[in-house]
């Protein structure tokens, strides 16, 4: 039988970190967490729940926290999860099925579901994805700084079960990410030389509503999903926003 780590990304998640190690624990008892420097008990909580723990400095690059993880587990597979999701009891018996094999030939995508203000998303912006999170170890590197993705040169298969992702705790969570993430964006669109203009951010910024709102019907959830059609409108336009002025300041 092959051996898996589950690896978990963290900082400051104690409100999470005690569920998402019992959660993993299901599947390997080598449950491994990636700190930024938490300053809240994340670290303490972790260790006490039987997770090993290790540290690697932000430096704004999600990429670089998963890579840094793969050299710290020996095992033969890694499964990734982030502290706010759990694999449910179907998803977690088909990576059980997978390690008892022991055929390493293939990657996999696990379905996840969006949980977020009381509402399963099921369309829109938090439609259901399928993300690639379960790889052998020694074939898989992750590459950009945000919405990152991992290079994997195996067939990709998806696993039956899905995780639940708890996205947002609440709307200053919400706006914690939105600032993070566009800010990442930007600075990384700029030195991949991606440009804009102001009539750029607002086309921009209307094809992300039109996508999420019509393509992906956001509005089959209800006033919630519309209403997060609408954040993405300004999801977008913040990211193109930054971006120009990036533009302006590195201009003079």
């Amino acid at each position: 039988m092959s051996s898996l780590a589950i690896l978990i990304l963290t900082k400051n998640e104690e409100d999470n970190i005690v569920d998402v190690v019992k959660n993993a624990k299901k599947c390997t008892p080598e449950v491994l967490v990636i700190d930024s420097g938490s300053t809240d008990k994340t670290v303490e909580l972790a260790q006490a729940h039987g997770a090993k723990v290790c540290f690697r400095a932000w430096t704004d690059d999600f990429a670089a926290q998963r890579n840094f993880a793969l050299t710290q587990t020996d095992a033969d597979w890694v499964l990734y999860l982030d502290a706010d999701e759990r694999l449910n009891e179907e998803l977690i018996a088909a990576v059980r099925q997978v390690i008892e094999d022991g055929s390493m030939d293939k990657q996999y995508a696990l379905t996840r579901k969006s949980v977020a203000f009381g509402t399963t998303f099921n369309h829109g912006v938090l439609y259901p994805d399928h993300v690639a999170r379960f790889f052998p170890r020694n074939r898989v590197k992750w590459v950009n700084k945000v919405h990152e993705h991992p290079e994997c040169d195996l067939p990709l298969e998806r696993l039956p079960g899905h995780i639940e992702h708890h996205t947002y705790k609440d709307w200053h969570h919400w706006e914690e990410k939105l600032c993070l993430y566009t800010t990442i964006w930007a600075e990384d669109a700029y030195k991949r030389g991606k440009r804009t203009t102001k009539g750029g951010i607002f086309l921009h910024s209307l094809g992300g509503f039109f996508k999420m709102f019509v393509l992906r019907a956001g509005f089959l959830d209800g006033w919630m999903g519309t209403y997060m059609c609408c954040n993405h409108f300004f999801y977008t336009m913040l990211k193109y926003l930054k971006l120009h002025e990036l533009q302006q300041k590195k201009g003079k």
